[in-house]
């Protein structure tokens, strides 16, 4: 593609594009995108014209957005040309699709496809001051919550400002609908539109079902290890959402109120890091409205405590398949969770933020709600041990399942007057995410207790206040990432470990760094580095390195998914157990090397080979 002055396209298409393209008779196809977060159903579905000879994408961005970051850097990654949005409204196209109502949609040229961003239409919204709509023609209603007297807010895509032009007809020529109900909304709200409705499903869930079977390694690629629980996060934008600072809505229920600020310092208060990991789904307008650098500065300590911050485009569907659990608000992700049959723990449920008719209405007045003043963990192991899902999410996501590659290939070619392509219509995979281990670098408090001659259960927290104390039958001691930023802690710390390649150069080898790590820190027993998944090289103060590695169960043949670094604070307590039965230190190693050792995090078992390091090892 070619941008001339202003950048304005030239090729393929522009004032002298014919002289240029090599494709010249091409259908055009014009993707209209409002932000980020209506081009992810965007994404969605422009594998549709995958393989089509006959037809040219073009995109462009409407401008309304308040959210407008990271729109300009996702339009140019598509690698489609990117039309200026007055060179659209001049460009004649055969098929123009959008996933927002933003922007003056009536000035495009060519038949205009509408698709919901989320669940359908739920939430009330003011209706939009924009010019070319209805705001002064007796349709524009302030967004006044719950006010007593006052007139609630228009459903969002239901009602005539958003769908109906200043001459009242509607905008759209196909509204696209995942389920029956909304029609039957729509046609309460705004008849003159009813025509214009489509079912077709939901191309997003779609994907989802799709990849239904692919859980495992989603969530390997987060980092959970198996018996470790997934707990999602999840929330939408505005201050009443459950990462907003929003307050109490009066007979509206509990919502809002910095719900999040007191979750994070729970999760690593009450959660032990190798039983529960934790992953954070924020919708793009908050990582885009403030900033992806600002989040991952709110979010800091929580994700050097173990929280996967998920992105917000291309991870938060395996997020979601992945979860055990999802603590989530009024948002499209927490009801799409739902219909999953993830069990669901409501964290804001501001209700005057939705259609009362709507589904999502009824699930939220019936689904769990988070208890402020109970204990988390509690309640998490309740949702999860008494979940019984809720028929509604599933039924009402989409009345046609697995259906919607077909049915909008279909109407998109119709509307274009052209004969769909032979081969079947088919979506995208959802791709795998890449690999993210998860690895806390705070200060862990651990909790240890030796069961048997061979056995420790280990319990490790990543709060301040964390876990409970020496009276629950067990010792305390302190493990610490060498890269925590809390430096002070290594000082404290009766373990220290940290993860690496075996033959990175920059520590020398596993043996030389936990040589160097007890030489520098005189108050530390015990230095591990992790080399892989399921082993490390641990060394203890005054003895010869060791490599501690997990091998396959008895009865399962699966080998441990306990973190590594545990190993060594399992070691850790279990020669503190036997130096108070009077064994020799240089007895102690030697037993572990001729038993193993077995460690127990929650209810798993981990059976752990010790052995010495040969000076072939190229971890020696």
């Amino acid at each position: 593609m070619e941008y001339g002055r202003g950048g304005r396209v030239r090729v393929p298409v522009g004032d002298d594009a014919a002289r240029w393209a090599t494709r010249g008779k091409c259908l055009r196809v014009l993707v209209v995108v409002h932000n980020v977060t209506a081009a992810t159903r965007l994404l969605d579905v422009l594998p549709l014209f995958d393989d089509d000879l006959r037809v040219q994408l073009l995109v462009t961005c409407t401008g309304s957005s308040a959210f407008a970051a990271g729109t300009a850097e996702l339009l140019a990654d598509t690698g489609v040309p990117v039309l200026p949005w007055e060179q659209a409204a001049e460009t004649k196209a055969d098929l123009v699709v959008s996933a927002s109502f933003g922007g003056q949609l009536d000035a495009l040229t060519g038949k205009l496809a509408i698709l919901s961003h989320g669940i359908g239409y739920t939430k009330r919204l003011a209706t939009p001051d924009t010019g070319h709509r209805t705001p002064d023609t007796g349709h524009r209603t302030p967004d006044t919550g719950s006010r007593a007297g006052a007139v609630p807010a228009p459903v969002f895509g239901l009602a005539p400002p958003w769908l109906l032009s200043s001459r009242g007809t509607p905008v759209a020529d196909a509204l696209v609908l995942s389920h029956p109900e909304q029609f039957e909304r729509l046609r309460i709200a705004c008849p003159e539109a009813a025509p214009t409705a489509v079912l077709a499903g939901d191309p997003c869930f779609d994907r989802m079902l799709a990849a239904r079977p692919r859980r495992e390694r989603f969530r390997r690629a987060l980092g959970v290890r198996p018996g470790q629980r997934l707990v999602v996060l999840n929330s939408t934008w505005n201050s009443k959402s459950l990462f907003g600072d929003g307050t109490e809505v009066p007979g509206d229920g509990w919502c809002g109120g910095d719900v999040v600020a007191a979750l994070l310092a729970r999760v690593a208060d009450e959660f032990p890091v190798d039983e529960y990991r934790f992953a954070a789904v924020l919708h793009p307008n908050i990582w885009h409205g403030h900033g992806p650098g600002q989040i991952r500065a709110w979010l800091d300590r929580a994700r050097r405590g173990g929280l996967a911050l998920i992105d917000p485009l291309t991870g938060w569907r395996q997020a979601l398949l992945a979860a055990d659990a999802v603590i989530g608000d009024h948002g499209s992700v927490t009801y799409y969770a739902a219909a999953l049959g993830t069990p669901v723990l409501l964290g804001a449920v501001p209700l005057h933020a939705l259609d009362p008719d709507a589904p999502i209405s009824a699930f939220m007045r019936e689904a769990p709600r988070l208890d402020p003043d109970a204990s988390l963990a509690a309640q998490i192991d309740e949702l999860i041990r008494c979940h019984r899902p809720l028929p509604g999410p599933a039924g009402f996501t989409t009345s046609v399942p697995g259906e919607s590659a077909a049915r909008l290939r279909k109407l998109f070619y119709s509307m274009m007057g052209a004969p769909e392509p032979s081969r079947p219509a088919t979506l995208e995979p959802l791709p795998l995410p890449g690999y993210e281990a998860g690895t806390v670098t705070v200060p862990l408090r651990v909790l240890t207790r030796v069961l048997g001659p061979e056995e420790v259960a280990v319990s490790r927290w990543a709060g301040q206040r964390s876990g409970p104390g020496p009276d629950h039958g067990g010792e305390l001691h302190v493990a610490v990432h060498e890269d925590t930023r809390e430096v002070d802690s290594l000082e404290l710390a009766d373990v220290i470990f940290r993860d690496g390649e075996p033959d990175d150069p920059r520590f020398g080898s596993p043996s030389l760094w936990t040589a160097e790590v007890l030489r520098r820190h005189r108050g530390c027993s015990v230095a591990a580095y992790v080399t892989g998944p399921s082993e490390c090289v641990v060394r203890v103060r005054g003895e010869e390195p060791l490599r501690m590695r997990a091998v396959p169960d008895d009865d399962t043949a699966e080998v441990s998914g306990a973190d590594p670094a545990a190993y060594a604070s399992a070691l850790h307590s279990w020669l503190a157990a036997d130096g108070r039965e009077a064994v020799t230190a240089r007895a102690r190693p030697a037993r572990a090397m001729a038993d193993g050792l077995v460690l127990r995090t929650g209810d798993q078992l981990h059976r752990i080979r010790v052995d010495p390091l040969t000076p072939t090892d190229p971890a020696g």
